[in-house]
């Protein structure tokens, strides 16, 4: 038996029509679009100062509107990232309470241009992973910040 082009054609576009059909797929699901880490800091103008002067974000939002803040909002490009009053935190969330700041967690931010970054920051803040060429492709090196936060940045080679 020899199958040719037109009869698999026959047999195939019905079923194909059948899953491709958008009235037969079912409705689009859940889908991700951005984390923005939501740190819990002790001094918020403290890590304002920190992520503002040394890291160079801008201040995105704020409240209240004027110091002294229990939540602030910093941005750099696409990346954004929540600071939180420890003491209000700990009226809301008491389980939150006993957590240490920083806590052994690490942000990783992908950028371009990190070579010149680390140049901007070495100065700056404490680099707590030297900047170093990864045997799995990136390029990057690590900060703290006042609460101990590890964030590093990191760039593809190549790009």
């Amino acid at each position: 038996m020899t199958i040719s082009l037109l009869s698999l054609a026959a047999v195939c576009l019905p079923a194909a029509a059948t899953v491709l059909s958008p009235a037969d797929q079912p409705a689009a699901g859940p889908s991700f679009h951005t984390v923005v880490p939501n740190l819990v800091v002790a001094d918020i103008a403290a890590s304002l100062a920190f992520y503002r002067d040394v890291l160079g974000f801008t201040l995105d939002m704020q409240v209240p509107d004027t110091p002294p803040y229990v939540f602030v909002s910093v941005r750099q490009g696409d990346v954004q990232i929540f600071l939180n009053d420890r003491e209000i935190v700990r009226k809301d969330f008491p389980a939150l309470a006993s957590r240490p700041p920083g806590g052994g967690n690490t942000m990783y931010v992908r950028m371009t241009g990190v070579e010149e970054y680390h140049e901007l920051v070495k100065a700056r803040t404490r680099i707590v992973v030297p900047f170093v060429r990864q045997p799995y492709g990136m390029t990057e090196f690590a900060v703290s910040d006042p609460d101990g936060y590890i964030i590093f940045f990191a760039q593809e080679r190549g790009r």
